[in-house]
């Protein structure tokens, strides 16, 4: 079996991780790895290579930057070529990004079936370029790996059911699992931290509250308020906009260059809570029992607002420093996303 995986973003490099691991093991499969370019700054795409040990792309696409129809429309143009090339017999893709959807556009239009990992998640709301990747590549997939039961249920509601439809659990809980022991500290961090005092890890990298004035300044304006020291690992995207829109960052954040996975893990299970726009983080801070406030209007892992691990608190200032304030112990359930074992059944279930 020839197979095609198809990653861009710094998440799918972690998914893929696990599941190109397992198929490693294996003599009755080859996969062929495309990297679209999505993420092109060094730290943002080279070094989750190198310390995740992967094997360098067999295609490196070079495809980032620029608005969205056209970052998909040459990814998708570039994708198609290679696959022609390759003649797979089937397609990996993973997650909502413009990689995640051109890469199931492709193979599509050639006919070759699509398997999608993290099927069925949805945030219910259309304006995020994300939920209409997520929709579309699950549509046009010919089987639907997901990560929960709501997953499975979201999808079942769309009418995508039966053999199509395979409950699997999450690849981020096989991930964090299998590199947990090896996370280090960010050599960025140096001794700037009090390090007797707990610290509270922000992330803030969505165009919907970096491209934002109002939001970005009500998103830094309730870190200050919180009192917490905050380690702030700067996506360059948001360190750009900070500038341009001359935001003060008090005294209490501490801004660090973009951190590795192996470093941002080490964030993760050393602060005493976390506050992000990203859903990775989302579940890897409900994986190591953090308290988490979301900086988002809605999230995509939903099952997490009912638990109480996560609250949102959109871009307001004063729910962010209260939502860090009173942030208590998170409630794991350690069944939600599976036994850290998707990798395996996404791997078996494609080869049988």
């Amino acid at each position: 079996m020839k197979l095609v995986t198809v990653v861009g973003a710094r998440p799918q490099f972690i998914k893929s991780s696990t599941v190109s691991r397992v198929l490693a093991c294996r003599t009755d499969v080859k996969e062929v790895l495309i990297h679209t370019g999505q993420h092109y700054d060094k730290n943002m795409s080279d070094i989750f290579f190198d310390e995740l040990g992967l094997r360098q792309p067999d295609y490196c696409l070079g495809i980032g930057g620029g608005p969205h129809g056209q970052m998909t429309g040459r990814q998708l143009e570039a994708i198609e070529a290679v696959l022609i090339a390759e003649r797979p017999d089937c397609v990996l893709v993973y997650g909502d990004t413009n990689s995640t959807l051109a890469g199931a556009l492709a193979a599509a239009k050639l006919h070759i079936p699509i398997a999608h990992v993290e099927a069925g998640v949805r945030s219910f709301n259309k304006s995020m370029p994300e939920e209409l990747n997520r929709i579309i590549t699950d549509h046009v997939s010919a089987t639907l790996f997901a990560p929960s039961e709501r997953a499975v249920r979201n999808l079942h509601s769309e009418g995508i059911n039966g053999d199509r439809v395979r409950l699997v659990g999450d690849v981020m809980l096989d991930a964090l699992l299998f590199y947990k022991a090896r996370a280090k500290r960010p050599d960025g961090l140096g001794d700037r931290i009090n390090p007797t005092t707990p610290f509270v890890l922000a992330t803030v990298h969505r165009a919907e509250n970096t491209d934002d004035r109002e939001r970005l300044s009500g998103i830094i304006d309730g870190l200050s308020r919180s009192g917490a020291q905050v380690v702030l690992p700067l996506h360059p995207r948001t360190r750009s906009k900070i500038d341009s829109f001359s935001i003060d960052v008090p005294e209490n954040v501490f801004t660090i260059p973009p951190v590795s996975y192996l470093e941002m893990i080490w964030l993760e299970a050393n602060c005493a809570a976390i506050a992000t726009d990203s859903g990775g983080i989302q579940k890897e801070a409900h994986f190591l029992a953090k308290p988490c406030v979301t900086l988002r209007d809605e999230t995509e892992w939903v099952e997490l607002l009912e638990l109480d691990s996560s609250i949102l608190v959109g871009a307001n200032a004063e729910l962010i420093a209260e939502g860090l304030q009173r942030a208590g112990s998170s409630k794991l359930e350690p069944s939600l996303y599976g036994d850290g074992t998707a990798s395996e059944k996404i791997v078996r279930m494609l080869l049988s």
